[in-house]
């Protein structure tokens, strides 16, 4: 299913590398015309055709654009490469060449597998793609939407559904408007934890310290408060929130910006966020579907290869883990869906019509729009009949030149017949509508003007399309809006709840006035018995780590892309401005008694020089900081090429713990770590050592990190996170899977995902490995007791969900004549910007009638998914059919909050179906009072009951035997048992 690379081949028109003829009968109009170009897109299943041609000749061989540290690559253009050049500059240019090769993780290894035949074309056909309108929910939006594109004429149509180019204009994103039927340019941005690239804005946590607080409540807050910044700063589209990657590499760089290693809670996590930006007219974006679990080779020519990775997933597997938040997501009634980078069996994702149209379209229900990632979008027509309604940034297979596989190239598809007039209606049908359902018509809200800030330049005055060399006038592009409001306190408090307290050895709270607790005066009098210096007065304290302070300050490098002073947020484009971030150590200086604690700084992870050992040795308590970053695979910081190459803490966070606990107080010393990371992090070197009393993993806290971290050291807030993944003893604990690919073993890199569903904790349940740490595992300064589990049936179990429901609405129709040429011309006395991208053409004089090769399968329509039916899925699906209760009471000293967590067992014996140990399949965070009891009701949906039988393609309850519920504080600390 992977598409011919080069630009000539992703365009409407005859195909010369086509055996097969088509019939007069089989084309979708008399009218077809060939386009300009001779080659056409390669469709998504007609890649093993191509690949049975020489290598060597096949488009695949043409020379593609490559970059190296941002200077574009030329290798085809050296005919006579040395002529006339010293020796000198040969060898030096040969060097260069060769460290390109290295660079690229392939070098001439890669080269060589020109003459092997990867596996292409493993994902089935799936066609046509479904026509939006038909949930009841979207009906009205739909029906205002049909009256507006019926008025447009084609350019409008096609502006409507391409990128206008990369910096374009003042957001990462906009289409273009279709201006005659008052359809405005929509502005999209990044990401999922701010405002990308904005100024005056709230950077909140990551969303991997959202999973960690398990709290619902939170989730959809911080979702909200997001989309009041967005709209307040003239965004429509927010490219968030992040489910993929679902973080099967427990060192894959990207897992930080979703919400853990587990698709229930990745789904529960995913749809309160939508539901939160979308109460504010602000449209949201699941990502990255689908399987785009590491950051080496997610995309052509990034690491030195000319295809992407492709991640080859079992069906189940798919259903059952990488497609299940997207479910929730779509029920949720999400706007919009970005497609990946990466291939799935062996087709690009934005170009797969089994994933769009087949899975998203059909079988989820999904009334949105598909956009694709920036330059994800490998193909022109066959990305259109796959099911792609947005191309972004409008570029097509090289950053801002200006060149789109669809804007004109989608015109002349559709003048040629290439892409059926229905498709494009459908595209933009489903973007304006949209639109209408989040409201975006209200001018009060939604002004029809650019963003007031600019994601180019922090200057007030410039230009709006900074890509293009064109003479411009300068605008106000920057008017500096402060958008903040309070949101720094949902921030503090996401942040603070998403600290889990891993190890607490009667040292925790710290007090402000100069003692932990008795047990702690207790300690100094037998470090004053066995040290030579006695300690009196003053509590010493020691802080200890570059992670503790400010560094150079939070936006020292372009999009946080290294490692440096505390540890706020991953790199790349889910990062943002500060505008602030307070360092662990503020707090601590200003909120200890200092007339009763003596407070010590050693803010850097050098060995200790002799002066800090002396320092070290008087010390009583130390509070060590380390960390772990990863980010996207654009950006490289020391050996962090995107994807984390170990599980180790970095910069020496392992070694500094270790020498901090042998020195602190002459090894008597009470010790306190506290890790920033994104995700994993081995602990083995020190967990055990005597003197670690304390382990707290506080994510990526964003900017309000050391204020949350007082919060609980200082116990004003009891730790409530928990962890969203499995903590190993090591990367090997996690199984073969869980290893990212660094080094190619294919032209194409085949990953096949052949454990299935035993990621994470499922991995471990199944194989008898014992972590560190398990999956929802948090400590709190109090104590609680589950109790009395109770089973309250609602439906009757069966096998299958009720029959697919016919449509709440009918999509909308148009005529599918092929409109007049006129309606794709320049206008008279148009003056066009260099880059950007027009849906106009200068003729259509070149445009000529011949037979386009559709994919096979096209003709064949698919028969709809009994799973399908409604937005999310046939909405038996989400149906309750079993209630678990549960008593939680605290039984601790003091107030807090607890999480309980259900966990179900499929029936054993009844089934040749290979099952996991225990599924996660409910969570609730409740606050209770010293003594207090509350009952918890879990409802499970057929969906969490069932699982998907390939046979059937359909979710399928298990009828015989009977489903045991756990309940519990961990995945391995379960209290509560009840069966049905």
């Amino acid at each position: 299913m992977a598409q011919d690379g080069s630009k000539a081949g992703l365009l409407g028109g005859r195909s010369q590398t086509r055996s097969k003829s088509y019939e007069d009968d089989e084309l979708p109009t008399s009218r077809y015309r060939r386009s300009y170009d001779e080659r056409d897109s390669e469709s998504d299943l007609d890649a093993t055709e191509f690949l049975d041609r020489d290598p060597l000749t096949s488009p695949l061989a043409e020379p593609k654009p490559a970059f190296l540290n941002g200077q574009r690559l030329r290798p085809w253009s050296i005919r006579r490469p040395f002529a006339g050049r010293s020796r000198c500059c040969v060898g030096v240019l040969c060097f260069m060449f060769a460290l390109w090769l290295l660079l690229g993780a392939g070098g001439v290894f890669v080269y060589k597998k020109y003459k092997e035949e990867p596996r292409y074309g493993l994902s089935p056909p799936w066609y046509p793609t479904p026509k939006g309108g038909i949930a009841s929910g979207w009906a009205a939006s739909y029906e205002k939407a049909a009256k507006m594109v019926a008025k447009m004429t084609l350019a409008e149509k096609v502006n409507v559904t391409t990128g206008t180019g990369w910096m374009m204009g003042l957001a990462v994103g906009t289409n273009g408007p279709a201006v005659h039927v008052g359809f405005p340019q929509l502005q999209l941005q990044d990401g999922p934890l701010g405002i990308r690239f904005a100024d005056n804005i709230t950077a909140f946590p990551a969303g991997i310290t959202v999973g960690a607080t398990w709290n619902r409540q939170l989730m959809y807050a911080r979702g909200k408060a997001h989309a009041v910044e967005a709209r307040g700063k003239g965004i429509n589209v927010l490219l968030g929130p992040c489910v993929g990657p679902l973080g099967r590499m427990p060192a894959g760089g990207r897992n930080w910006e979703g919400f853990g290693s587990d698709p229930y809670l990745q789904g529960v996590a995913g749809a309160e966020t939508i539901r939160g930006i979308q109460s504010e007219g602000v449209m949201a974006t699941i990502k990255h579907f689908v399987a785009n679990e590491q950051e080496h080779f997610r995309q052509p020519w990034e690491w030195g290869l000319p295809n992407a990775l492709s991640a080859n997933i079992d069906d189940r597997t798919l259903h059952e883990l990488y497609a299940w938040p997207f479910g929730d997501a779509v029920r949720a009634g999400v706007a919009s869906v970005m497609c990946s980078y990466n291939m799935v069996n062996n087709s690009y994702s934005c170009g797969n019509s089994k994933l769009l149209n087949g899975i998203l379209k059909d079988e989820l229900g999904f009334q949105g729009f598909v956009m694709s990632d920036w330059l994800a979008q490998r193909a022109g027509v066959a990305t259109a009949l796959a099911g792609l309604d947005m191309t972004m940034p409008g570029d097509g297979l090289t950053w801002a030149n200006g060149e789109s596989l669809w804007g004109p190239q989608l015109t002349r598809a559709l003048l040629n017949g290439s892409v059926p007039v229905d498709r494009l209606d459908d595209m933009v049908t489903r973007i304006v509508a949209a639109w209408y359902q989040l409201g975006q018509d209200d001018e009060t809200k939604f002004p029809r003007q650019p963003p007031n800030f600019s994601s180019w330049t922090n200057e007030r005055m410039d230009v709006l399309s900074p890509g293009s060399p064109s003479p411009q006038d300068k605008a106000d592009v920057n008017r500096f809006v402060d958008v903040q409001s309070n949101h720094s306190i949902i921030a503090r408090k996401v942040a603070a709840e998403g600290i889990v307290l891993l190890k607490n050895e009667n040292v925790l709270p710290v007090s402000r006035q100069g003692f932990t607790d008795a047990k702690l005066r207790v300690r100094r009098d037998v470090m004053r018995r066995f040290t030579a210096k006695r300690h009196t007065g003053k509590l010493k304290v020691g802080v200890f780590g570059e992670d503790a302070g400010p560094g150079s300050g939070p936006n020292y490098c372009k999009d946080r892309g290294c490692n440096q002073g505390t540890l706020g947020s991953g790199w790349g484009s889910g990062a943002v401005e500060f505008p602030y971030l307070v360092p662990p150590v503020a707090p601590l200086r200003s909120q200890f008694n200092t007339s009763k604690v003596e407070l010590h700084e050693y803010l850097t992870n050098d060995p200790p020089s002799s002066a800090a050992n002396d320092m070290l040795e008087h010390m009583e308590l130390c509070i060590v900081f380390a960390n772990a970053d990863s980010g996207e695979g654009f950006t490289k910081w020391s050996d962090v090429n995107g994807d984390r190459p170990n599980l180790s803490l970095q910069k020496g966070g392992d070694d500094l713990i270790v020498k901090v606990a042998s020195k602190c107080g002459s090894g008597y010393g009470e010790v306190v770590v506290v890790v920033h990371s994104v995700g994993p992090v081995v602990m083995e070197k020190w967990i055990h050592l005597p003197n670690v009393k304390a382990v707290l993993l506080a994510h990526l806290p964003g900017q309000e990190s050391g204020s949350a971290l007082a919060d609980v050291l200082f116990g004003d807030v009891n730790p409530s996170g928990h962890l969203p993944y499995t903590i190993g003893k090591s990367l090997d604990d996690y199984g073969p899977g869980a290893q990212v690919m660094y080094l190619p073993n294919d032209v194409v890199p085949q990953q096949d995902f052949t454990e299935g569903l035993y990621v994470d904790y499922r991995h471990f349940d199944k194989y008898g490995v014992e972590p560190r740490f398990e999956f929802g595992f948090g400590l709190s300064y109090t104590t609680f007791e589950l109790s009395n589990a109770q089973v309250s049936p609602i439906k009757t179990k069966s096998a299958l969900p009720a029959p697919r429901p016919s449509p709440a609405a009918n999509p909308p129709a148009y005529p599918t004549e092929i409109p007049p040429d006129s309606e794709v011309l320049f206008p008279d006395g148009f003056r066009p910007l260099d880059k950007y991208i027009y849906p106009y053409l200068s003729s259509v004089d070149d445009i000529v009638t011949d037979a386009y090769p559709y994919p096979d399968g096209y003709h064949v329509t698919q028969p709809l998914s009994g799973a399908g039916g409604a937005e999310g899925g046939n909405p038996d699906l989400w149906e309750t059919y079993v209630t678990v209760h549960v008593d939680v009471k605290n039984t601790g000293a003091r107030a807090g909050a607890v999480v309980p967590q259900l966990y179900m067992g499929y029936p054993q014996g009844v089934s040749r179906t290979d099952f996991p140990v225990k599924v996660l399949r409910g969570f609730e965070k409740l606050f209770l009072q010293q003594g207090e009891v509350k009952t918890v009701a879990f409802n499970l949906t057929r969906r969490d009951l069932s699982y998907w039988d390939v046979g059937e393609q359909n979710w399928v309850m298990v009828t015989g035997g009977q489903y045991t519920f756990m309940i519990g504080q961990s995945s391995r600390d379960l209290t509560a048992f009840a069966q049905w």
